[in-house]
């Protein structure tokens, strides 16, 4: 059985893995920090880490990115999308007037990750204005927190798993600001997992240092793609931490690193003097596609 690092129980990260996974059993060991999510799996303590890198609405976690390209040495090895449905969650009946109905009147404060509460930001602004809003670790962590203190007014925004795990009810479901609200998470670790969905496609993800004066250099690399039709995801630019005004380009290539094409293009870049790093080549799984099939 196969061991998994991730973010606390009742995490969108923990919702994510389970479906990933479904009816296959693995061995879940839970971090409230997700420096510990990537060291465990670094170490050698757990086989694999599971990572939320980009969000619809909040962009790339750069954190995240960061620790993979920086931090540690492993290897992206699938990639899913999950759709980051958020809650308002609390104490049974704390928020419920004499007439049974729901009294946001009686919020005092928020507590939430700030990218989970960043996605509720129209909900908070419309029907709880005043209440003030901390930041937690994780949204998990803030379910357990509000539960530790019943009483004070205190509501978490979380996952239904996450309300259920700790005994809370649900004030209020999908109080995201936007329907389409997904995750992207990836799986890393040193090898190759057996996993019961089928694939949607494969992709390769680069990190690309271009030599220092050189004018055109990442137009150049973007040629090396382009003449032969390789498509691209994404391209993102990080600082190197190195020098002010140097960065990295990560690059998604919709390509599996087996390709006809692919290694020709990374030996072409590196020509140009730039530095080449394989991220991870993998399988990649759409909601969409996997919530069909179970159909």
């Amino acid at each position: 059985m196969k061991s998994i690092a991730l973010l606390p129980q009742g995490s969108v990260s923990h919702e994510a893995l389970l479906h990933l996974f479904g009816d296959t059993p693995v061995q879940i060991e839970h971090h409230k920090l997700i420096s510990d999510v990537f060291l465990s799996t670094a170490n050698g303590v757990t086989d694999y880490s599971v990572i939320p890198i980009e969000n619809t609405i909040e962009g790339s976690v750069s954190l995240h990115i960061d620790w993979l390209i920086n931090e540690v040495d492993l290897p992206m090895q699938a990639e899913w999308i999950y759709p980051s449905i958020q809650n308002l969650i609390g104490h049974p009946q704390e928020f419920t007037g004499t007439g049974g109905e729901k009294d946001y009147q009686k919020v005092v404060r928020i507590l939430s990750h700030p990218v989970a509460m960043a996605q509720c930001t129209q909900f908070i602004r419309k029907e709880i204005p005043w209440a003030e809003l901390e930041s937690v670790g994780s949204t998990s962590e803030a379910v357990e927190i509000v539960k530790a203190n019943p009483g004070k007014g205190w509501a978490a925004i979380g996952t239904l798993l996450g309300a259920a795990t700790h005994g809370l009810e649900v004030v209020q479901r999908q109080i995201t600001d936007h329907n389409n609200n997904y995750t992207r998470f990836v799986l890393v670790g040193q090898e190759k997992p057996e996993l019961p969905k089928q694939s949607s496609g494969d992709k390769t993800s680069i990190l690309v240092t271009l030599p220092e004066d050189f004018p055109g250099a990442l137009h150049q690399v973007l040629a090396a793609f382009s003449w032969r039709k390789l498509n691209l995801s994404r391209i993102e630019s990080r600082p190197t931490k190195k020098k002010l005004g140097t960065y990295y380009f990560y690059i998604d290539v919709l390509e599996p690193i087996e390709s006809v094409l692919l290694p020709g293009a990374i030996e072409e870049i590196k020509a140009l003097g730039c530095q080449v790093r394989i991220l991870g080549s993998y399988p990649t799984y759409t909601y969409e596609e996997e919530k069909a099939e179970v159909q």
